[in-house]
């Protein structure tokens, strides 16, 4: 069975080491990155399984190396988790809008970082099997992450894809941000606003008719 493969990226060695020494304990196999160009050229290279990336750092900084390498063929859908010492409400959510799975803040604690990464791989094996939902003029293709609306055919960023398709296998039901922050994002930490995010971008991508607001509630797929 191949190991899992952990991309690490930061621009402090200290920290570099103390993640590769946890992670190869547990028999991930690491690799190692100190900005974001070297971590976009290993991605593309080695297309590794999950990605720690730290977002202050020299040449890119995480967002935009999280946003180049949701670009690079194949790398789509991969787990991506944000390591930063920040913790402002904007950089969370600017995290989440260029593609990011999990934010976890710095001091490290490895223990803590480990339980995150293996919940994230858990997720991943055990994603929905190939499976076609049709709802109202959309296809949602699950196994692939695209989207037919008629002619157009759209890949969708992760969460963005795993947020409609929950909403669209329920629709008319209601659902507080709280639920889908449980449903879609699992055991992440984020705001509520996150969620309002990835609605915001659904309907520019796809009209506003689909999600409809449900005011002082939440959202709910139109059953129409």
């Amino acid at each position: 069975m191949a190991q899992t493969k952990v991309l690490i990226v930061d621009d402090e060695t200290d920290i570099l080491d103390l993640l590769e020494y946890n992670l190869e304990k547990e028999s991930y196999e690491v690799l190692r990155a100190m900005d974001g160009e070297e971590a976009i050229s290993i991605a593309r290279d080695h297309k590794p399984d999950l990605i720690v990336l730290d977002i202050m750092m020299p040449k890119l900084d995480g967002i935009e190396t999280c946003r180049q390498i949701r670009e690079i063929p194949g790398m789509d859908q991969v787990y991506i988790v944000f390591l930063t010492a920040r913790s402002e409400e904007y950089s969370e959510v600017a995290g989440f809008e260029a593609g990011a799975d999990d934010y976890i803040t710095k001091p490290i604690k490895p223990r803590v970082l480990l339980s995150r990464l293996k919940a994230i791989l858990r997720r991943k094996s055990s994603e929905e099997p190939s499976e076609t939902l049709k709802v109202h003029d959309l296809e949602i293709i699950r196994d692939e992450y695209i989207v037919k609306q008629g002619d157009r055919e759209l890949t969708l960023p992760r969460k963005e894809f795993e947020l409609l398709n929950f909403l669209a296998a329920r629709p008319g039901k209601v659902f507080s941000r709280e639920i889908l922050l449980e449903k879609v994002w699992g055991d992440v930490f984020v705001v509520d606003r996150t969620v309002d995010v990835h609605v915001r971008k659904l309907r520019e991508k796809l009209g506003d008719s689909y999600i409809q607001t449900v005011k002082g509630v939440g959202y709910k797929f139109a059953n129409k």
